[in-house]
């Protein structure tokens, strides 16, 4: 026999309480778009209300351009995609002088994800981003796989994680997120070791390291052979990781990883995190966050919850 269905609450959706709180930074709502699907914003914002988003992650940026790995970049799967972008950016200064003022002009919280390929570049993209106003938080990228140099190389050790981690903290003056990769045997482990370097938050978790293959030309579908898989197919095992690591630690938690559905977001607030960000739903519909907002708020209303930040946890 079904369970009986709750009867919504007599007042609208809009009633509902959506904000959340990340440390001392205050969003909206929980829905983040996350970085690498949803470019830097601006190019969003013909399509999308970037009001009504919690807040949004630029694409990677790095000291200096980068090219991106060779095509084809991005390969698709049964239940998600696998992808090799390899952090393709117009580098943190023309991100400041081009991009960054344009987004000035919304309330939405801009969060720069950070990326080097050494830890001194690391510090420099964080302090020409210290020069500039209009970010919200740092985000730092220490978990791609599709890179031939940092990224993921720095998620190898609990120490070498701390040690950029510790570095970055000492020039970030804003909010320092990590985020973490999935693939490390355990996680907690990584988190806790951010956390105490001076991890203000931590998002969890990078795409998976995979690879498909052609059967017809007995070659990789991707140009950089390898990449990072996302999706749908992800999700319950980076539930998981969230329920995991937001055990462990005592700072917020941000999950990513196959969100599609307003259900899918409060299945990974009641994992144990406080936000999430959304990433491959863009590649289907680019209103994706903005449709996830509104659903929330009547998932909210029909189950009750009026202010979703007292979501119990299981």
């Amino acid at each position: 026999m079904n369970a009986p269905q709750r009867e919504p609450s007599p007042g609208p959706p809009n009633e509902v309480d959506l904000s959340v709180s990340l440390g001392t930074l205050r969003l909206a709502n929980p829905i983040i778009a996350a970085g690498g699907t949803f470019g830097y914003g601006i190019e969003f914002a013909g399509l999308v209300d970037l009001n009504r988003l919690g807040g949004l992650v630029v694409k990677g940026l790095s000291a200096r351009p980068m090219d991106g790995g060779p095509g084809p970049r991005l390969c698709e799967t049964a239940s998600g995609i696998v992808n090799a972008v390899g952090l393709q950016n117009v580098g943190v200064r023309a991100f400041v002088a081009d991009k960054l003022p344009l987004l000035r002009r919304y309330r939405t919280a801009v969060i720069a994800n950070v990326f080097g390929r050494t830890m001194p570049e690391y510090v420099e993209v964080i302090r020409v981003l210290e020069e500039a106003e209009g970010l919200a938080a740092y985000e730092l990228n220490i978990s791609c796989p599709n890179v031939e140099a940092g990224g993921a190389e720095f998620s190898t050790e609990p120490s070498i994680a701390a040690a950029v981690v510790s570095a970055a903290r000492k020039v970030a003056c804003r909010p320092l997120w990590v985020k973490l990769a999935p693939s490390v045997g355990r996680i907690e482990v990584f988190a806790k070791a951010a956390e105490e370097s001076g991890a203000d938050a931590l998002t969890v978790a990078n795409t998976y390291p995979a690879l498909c293959l052609d059967v017809h030309t007995r070659r990789p579908r991707l140009g950089s052979t390898t990449g990072g898989l996302s999706g749908p197919a992800i999700k319950p095992i980076t539930v998981r990781l969230v329920y995991d690591v937001s055990r462990v630690v005592g700072i917020p938690v941000i999950g990513l990883g196959g969100i599609e559905s307003p259900e899918d977001v409060m299945e990974y607030l009641l994992a144990g995190a406080s936000a999430v960000q959304v990433g491959t739903a863009h590649f289907v519909d680019p209103t994706a966050s903005e449709k996830l907002v509104k659903g929330l708020e009547t998932l909210c209303d029909r189950e009750m919850v009026f202010k979703i930040s007292d979501l119990r946890r299981i």
